[in-house]
C-alpha cells in the first residue's frame, strides 16, 4: 500500500507524520513505523528541539531489486515493501522554515545526537538498522526493515 502519513500522538491530540515521497510498504512493514514513531522517534525529536517532527523525507519503499542493487546477492527486503530508507527529518513546518536534520550530514551537536538516538531507538524497533558507517551503500541515509532472523531476539543494527 502506499502510505502518505502515519498517525502519531501530538500534546493536542492526534497528529500525523507525513512520509514524502510516499512510499509503498507492506502493511506489516507500515504497524512497524508507526509504532516507533509514536512510542520513539516524535517524542525524541520533542525532547531535542522542543518542536515537533511533521515529515520523513525517505525513498526505498517497495523496490524489486536485490541487496545493495549488486547481482548475486539475496533479494532485498525492499523488494517486499519490508523495507524503508530515511534520508532527513523535518521539524515543524518547511513553510515556516522549520529545520531540516540530514541523516548523512546533521548539523551541529544536537542534531548529530538526534540522528544517533533515532538509530539507536531503531535498532529496537526493527530487525535491521543500517546507516552512515555501516557502508557505503548506506552512507547517506538510515535503512530499516523488519526482516526476519534465524533467532526473533537476533538483531543486526550498524
Amino acid at each position: 500500500m502506499i502510505v502518505e502519513a502515519v498517525a502519531v500522538r501530538r500534546p493536542e491530540g492526534p497528529g500525523a507524520l507525513v512520509l514524502t515521497p510516499p512510499p509503498t510498504l507492506s502493511c506489516e512493514m507500515a504497524r512497524a513505523l508507526s509504532v516507533w514513531f509514536d512510542t520513539a522517534l516524535v517524542p525524541l525529536a520533542r525532547g531535542a528541539f522542543g518542536t515537533e517532527l511533521t515529515q520523513l523525507r525517505v525513498g526505498g519503499g517497495h523496490e524489486c531489486r536485490r541487496r545493495n542493487r549488486q547481482t548475486q546477492t539475496p533479494m532485498s527486503e525492499h523488494a517486499t515493501g519490508r523495507a524503508l530508507d530515511i534520508f532527513a527529518f523535518q521539524l515543524g513546518e518547511e513553510r515556516q522554515g522549520g529545520p531540516v536534520v540530514s541523516v548523512e550530514k546533521p548539523d551541529g551537536l544536537v542534531q548529530s545526537r538526534f540522528v544517533d538516538a533515532a538509530r539507536q531507538s531503531a535498532c529496537g524497533a526493527f530487525m535491521t538498522v543500517l546507516g552512515p558507517g555501516a557502508d557505503a551503500a548506506h552512507a547517506n541515509h538510515l535503512h530499516v526493515d523488519i526482516q526476519q532472523r534465524r533467532a526473533k531476539s537476533s538483531r543486526f543494527c550498524q
